[in-house]
């Protein structure tokens, strides 16, 4: 995947870059493997906003993405596609039986590629095993926090987590965030990285591409009335007049940590991340 720069023929142009997908194999989705997404704008069940800038956007169809591949698999990569639901690729994997599947993509994934999982997959690139069967220091990705659960860590595009020790019945990994934690042995990773590791240095460049998204705009609190905001109120470019940063509801943001102090993980977690 490259990235293509635009010519500035307008001011909205100017800047403004696009992924050229030429690692993109086949432009329509597998039907059988596609599922209707409906738009639920940040609206919970009682149509009350709890995700805020949210609505419009195109229509797009969900990819079911096998995320466990717990079982003994072995296949081959039919085609690299596009999915708009996240910023990584994904890859259409035939197995031996015949049916097919959608996984995350590693970097480099060809088509015509070998995909295996279980025991008898090696430590190739796309291959998924337990994590006590990888060699500390092997880059992973999409991996387990609870054994049979799925992948949760590692999943956008150009993520990797780092092996770095095995102690006991656990190992530790040194996730994106820099914090370095403990698993259980017997969850599963992907060996690799996640495709489209440039994806990172794309500029929207305009605020309607932003609507196509399904994002809506965002005013600053610094703008609106002391009524609507903590930071509201004012002449001209006054400050907050806070000592931190608020949300709208009174709540500390912005560095402000969220983590419960008596979360039974935190005893998991051997470094925080850094700042």
């Amino acid at each position: 995947m490259a990235v293509k720069i635009l010519k500035p023929v307008s001011n909205a142009r100017r800047g403004m870059s696009v992924d050229d997908f030429s690692d993109v194999t086949k432009k329509k989705p597998e039907k059988s493997l596609t599922v209707t997404l409906k738009k639920k704008s940040g609206r919970n069940n009682q149509g009350k906003i709890t995700v805020r800038h949210r609505g419009g956007g195109e229509k797009r169809k969900y990819r079911i993405i096998d995320f466990k591949m717990n079982e003994d698999i072995k296949g081959k990569i039919l085609a690299i596609e596009y999915d708009p639901n996240r910023n990584a690729r994904i890859a259409l994997v035939e197995k031996e039986n015949g049916k097919k599947m959608y996984m995350i993509a590693p970097k480099g994934a060809k088509v015509g590629g070998k995909v295996v999982s279980g025991t008898d997959a090696e430590v190739r690139s796309g291959h998924r095993m337990a994590l006590k069967d990888i060699p500390v220091g092997t880059v992973i990705y999409n991996v387990e926090l609870t054994p049979g659960r799925g992948g949760q860590l590692a999943r956008s595009a150009g993520t990797k987590v780092q092996l770095m020790a095995k102690e006991g019945k656990f190992v530790q990994i040194k996730l994106p965030s820099s914090e370095q934690r403990l698993i259980d042995e017997n969850c599963l990773a992907s060996i690799g990285e996640v495709s489209n590791p440039e994806h990172k240095n794309i500029k929207v460049g305009k605020a309607g591409r932003k609507r196509h998204m399904g994002i809506r705009p965002t005013v600053r609190g610094k703008a609106m009335n002391p009524v609507d905001h903590p930071h509201g109120g004012g002449e001209a470019a006054n400050s907050i007049g806070l000592t931190h940063p608020k949300t709208p509801w009174g709540m500390p943001a912005l560095g402000y940590k969220t983590r419960k102090k008596k979360s039974i993980s935190n005893k998991m977690i051997v470094r925080g991340r850094k700042r």
